[in-house]
């Protein structure tokens, strides 16, 4: 193994691994009802994950009043680039009514869902199901202990979570006012970006859910802008898949669809013509000695082969292409959508692509 592989496994292992929305809003809920139940609060408070990790959280804050008491955490997600990382999650309980068991509250900073399509109806709070059911096992498990019926109110706030809501999926979603509490697990494994591949799903189901039956998969803005352009359809039908074109297309598979579009750039583009499912820059690299003997199909002459076999970016190559008059995107937007129908495997399912340069001028498609 040589010394760049060494230090990037190496890096690989020092990766810190954090802790979602969900599994901080349990270990409040924990804290919090043991102090309005026994008179202490838990600080740490140890709480048990879906896959048997007993993770400890330090409180942030605690406080009590008449029939309720509240605990805030910092979330911390480790090395992943989340952008709830060091979000305070502050939770509220207090007693409920009777027989209602456990109801969950939206406090400020947290999002209320408003479309169809997701896990929950439109109204709730944005509280997964998963985080749900680990806040009312606590609930369950503490209130036997105390030996009373385990109705109380959940209400979970999000320090500036309305704020950090824009940097999310949320908006797009049609979750108003704040973050969502999520996790599965309630691991955060570092640049999983399991938070964005969720999203991108959600956004499909909402999609179809409200009456869309053809989605277009953007990698970035500026091809969603031009292709809402072209297009013209419903914001909904417009999906911010980043580079995981993969996950969308994955997931979109078995769905009642009759149309899949991906738009992206050039750069993009070619390598999901490569075979990449995932296109970050740090996953997949542009084969410049494959676009430089497409160009040599082309009839592109040996000094044009040679320039792009040393160039530096993809979008280099397309100037020189594009100044030859050579139909370089034209041939790359076919082989993309030939190498993403091996993903996404449903013939009745029809499938486009679209490239678009770096005005935001769409300059090669397959519809």
């Amino acid at each position: 193994m040589n010394d760049k592989a060494k230090k990037s496994t190496a890096h690989k292992k020092t990766l810190r691994r954090g802790f979602t929305t969900g599994a901080c809003a349990t270990a409040a809920t924990k804290s919090a009802l043991n102090a309005l139940l026994f008179g202490d609060f838990l600080n740490p408070v140890q709480i048990t994950l879906p896959k048997g990790q007993k993770p400890s959280f330090p409180l942030q804050s605690k406080k009590t009043g008449t029939g309720w008491a509240k605990a805030a955490i910092i979330k911390d997600a480790g090395d992943d680039p989340d952008v709830t990382h060091g979000a305070t999650i502050i939770v509220k309980i207090s007693h409920g009514e009777k027989d209602k068991g456990v109801v969950f509250c939206a406090g400020k900073g947290v999002g209320i869902i408003t479309k169809a399509g997701l896990a929950l109806g439109i109204g709730e709070p944005a509280i997964n199901p998963a985080p749900r059911q680990m806040m009312t096992k606590i609930v369950n498990e503490l209130s036997k202990q105390a030996n009373i019926a385990p109705d109380f109110s959940i209400k979970i706030s999000v320090l500036n979570g309305k704020k950090i809501a824009k940097k999310t999926w949320n908006p797009r979603l049609g979750i108003i006012g704040g973050i969502s509490i999520l996790g599965t697990s309630g691991i955060v494994i570092p640049y999983s970006c399991s938070a964005w591949i969720n999203s991108i799903h959600s956004g499909i189901d909402i999609a179809i859910a409200n009456g869309q039956n053809h989605i277009i998969g953007s990698t970035g803005d500026k091809s969603e802008q031009a292709v809402k352009k072209y297009l013209g359809l419903d914001d909904l039908a417009y999906i911010d898949m980043g580079d995981f074109v993969g996950g969308l297309l994955k997931y979109a598979n078995k769905k009642p669809l009759k149309k899949i579009t991906i738009s992206g750039g050039f750069a993009k583009i070619t390598k999901l013509s490569q075979g990449a499912s995932d296109l970050h820059s740090a996953r997949s690299k542009v084969d410049f000695l494959m676009l430089a003997n497409e160009l040599k199909k082309l009839g592109a002459g040996q000094d044009i082969i040679e320039q792009t076999k040393t160039a530096n970016t993809a979008n280099e190559v397309l100037e020189i292409a594009t100044k030859n008059k050579l139909p370089l995107a034209d041939i790359i937007a076919i082989q993309a959508k030939q190498k993403s129908k091996k993903i996404l495997k449903n013939d009745d399912i029809q499938f486009d692509i679209i490239i678009i340069n770096r005005s935001g001028n769409i300059i090669a498609g397959t519809d």
